[in-house]
């Protein structure tokens, strides 16, 4: 068999601009390497498995508890070391993971160009992330008990959403999920939310049923949950979360199959994050595990989740749109040259237009047209000694590297609003898409103006939210 080339995960390079005073853990980064070269800089590409890979099924939960801080960190895997039926060819996984990008890049547009919780007391606590593709919806599930007893489910998380559902008992249309579905009759801490409430007055689209609070959520690819509100616990590991406001999905249809519902990550007041309130200051950090590896990240919630020695950038805030994290990008690098692009092509307008999404839900990046094409041709002239291959699907960029056994190319950068560098891993924009060798740029145009940070970019990378102080914080460490 000839070995098939794949990228090797490197270290993250940051520059931090950001001062000790950003966020309440910020007092004590350390300055990480700096990445200011004006000559090209390069990183390895290194032959030595085949893309399939090993598969790890988490049977049980993983649980370190670290002491003073009491936070629970648990595994992370990625999407592609679980089976549950689903085909092992990786093209045939790839197709259908651009399919579901592409209905959810046009959800977020159609989303924000339409102008698109209760107090809790709980310590730091996390859980698993597990990456939905092979269950064929969402990228990353999370494993998580429901209910009193708990039953555990598997359920998308979603940086971009503000609300948690699951689908219920009695079930008029439900797809197929991984787990029995949850039944309200069976736990002893689920209640209904009358429509008087205070939390149904939260719910966009809130209607009544025989007293009931009801609840409507539709996405732009034409899924959609409905059913009614409750207050239910959720059990994280060995952590109980009791009364969070989640939709009980009776009516559920689209691109969730084999996940239980939805753990809404995102900026608004019914999402977990927004639920949990002044508890952990709208702090959450995540690590994507990296594809085709073993290792293990983390979904943590609380302030300790916070790390020192991240590089800090701020939050930027678009009222017409709170659920979605924005950040300010200034610029992208190759080779450790800063690519000739107006920083206005990413900046966040007066009218909520534009700007730059981070999102756990969209797999590729994307960049307006006029951007995207100066960033890859910068790629191209710096790796013009490379065969080229012929697109595939969303991707204009391909190389035919098999026989290969290691190739150099150009190193990938984001210039960040007020200094910060991050330096992508070489696996985070070279990806491969057959067993023949051919690998392709991991960016796409977008013919909108918005801007998609997607999670193949993030792989491998420590990302922090701080809510209350406004910051994401990439690093300091890998996973």
């Amino acid at each position: 068999m000839v070995a098939l080339p794949v990228i090797v995960l490197v270290m993250l390079q940051l520059v931090s601009g950001i001062t000790a005073t950003s966020t309440t853990t910020a007092a004590s980064a350390a300055t990480a390497a700096i990445n200011n070269s004006s000559y090209p800089t390069f990183q390895h590409l290194n032959v030595k498995e085949t893309i399939a890979g090993t598969r790890i099924i988490p049977l049980e939960v993983s649980e370190d508890h670290e002491e003073g801080g009491e936070k629970w960190m648990m595994k992370v895997v990625h999407r592609d070391q679980l089976s549950f039926g689903n085909s092992d060819d990786h093209r045939h996984r790839l197709d259908g993971r651009l399919k579901r990008d592409a209905k959810r890049v046009a959800s977020l547009i159609r989303r924000l160009s339409s102008g698109g919780g209760g107090s809790y007391r709980v310590d730091d606590f996390g859980t698993d992330v597990i990456s939905g593709m092979e269950q064929g919806s969402g990228e990353y599930f999370v494993r998580i008990g429901v209910g009193s007893p708990p039953r555990s489910q598997y359920m998308v998380i979603d940086s971009g959403s503000d609300i948690v559902w699951v689908q219920c008992q009695p079930c008029t249309q439900c797809y197929h999920q991984s787990d029995p579905v949850f039944d309200p009759a069976d736990s002893a801490s689920f209640t209904g939310v009358s429509c008087s409430s205070s939390v149904c007055d939260r719910l966009e689209n809130a209607g009544c049923h025989a007293g009931r609070c009801r609840y409507e959520v539709s996405y732009g690819d034409g899924s959609y949950t409905k059913g009614t509100l409750a207050l239910e616990t959720l059990t994280f590991g060995r952590t109980m979360v009791r009364s969070v406001a989640i939709g009980c999905g009776h009516r559920n249809r689209g691109m969730f199959v084999g996940a239980a519902g939805l753990l809404g990550l995102g900026g608004g007041s019914m999402s977990f994050v927004g639920q949990l309130g002044g508890q952990t200051g709208g702090a959450f950090s995540y690590c994507l595990v990296s594809r085709g590896t073993d290792s293990s990240g983390s979904l943590v919630f609380g302030r300790e989740a916070l790390p020192a020695g991240a590089a800090w950038v701020p939050l930027v805030r678009n009222p017409r749109a709170p659920s979605f994290y924005y950040i300010g990008l200034a610029g992208l690098g190759v080779g450790g040259i800063r690519v000739p692009i107006s920083e206005e092509v990413f900046r966040l307008t007066e009218l909520g237009d534009g700007g730059v999404v981070m999102d756990t839900g969209t797999a590729v990046t994307r960049l307006p047209t006029l951007a995207y094409q100066a960033f890859r041709d910068a790629f191209l002239a710096q790796t013009a000694n490379l065969p080229r291959a012929t697109g595939v699907a969303i991707f204009d960029t391909c190389y035919d590297l098999l026989g290969f056994v290691s190739v150099r190319v150009p190193t990938v950068s984001f210039y960040f609003s007020g200094g910060p560098i991050l330096t992508l891993p070489a696996r985070n924009f070279l990806i491969p898409m057959d067993d023949a060798g051919t690998f392709c740029f991991a960016f796409a145009p977008s013919t909108s103006g918005l801007s998609i940070l997607g999670n193949i970019q993030q792989e491998g990378i420590q990302i922090s939210f701080d809510g209350a102080n406004g910051y994401v914080g990439f690093g300091p460490n890998i996973c």
